[in-house]
């Protein structure tokens, strides 16, 4: 009677370890890649921070091209090549005759 009493807390005793030890195993890697995580996480945030910086430069210079621009084209060239325009005039005509 002690033998299959034996056995049955023996193999009861191994599922438990299995468990234990997996759950273990488990817990220890996830603490593992929360440390590589953690470690890394002032690296990636600086370049962040960098590819931020240079597109608002980028915005920033393109904004300041478009403003130039509306302002140019808001004052006008100084260019007078076309001179003046003609005016459109009224021509009297002689009335019709019969």
């Amino acid at each position: 009677m002690e033998r299959p009493l034996l056995t049955v807390l023996l193999l009861v005793g191994l599922i438990i370890g299995c468990a234990v030890g997996s759950a273990y195993a488990r817990a220890r890697r996830g603490w593992t890649d929360y440390q590589t995580a953690k470690s890394s996480v002032p690296g990636a945030r600086r370049g962040a921070w960098l590819l931020i910086r240079g597109v608002a430069l980028k915005a920033a210079v393109i904004g300041l091209l478009l403003f130039g621009a509306v302002a140019y084209a808001a004052v006008g060239s100084d260019d007078e090549t076309a001179g003046p325009t003609p005016t459109p005039s009224v021509t009297e005509s002689e009335p019709p005759r019969r």
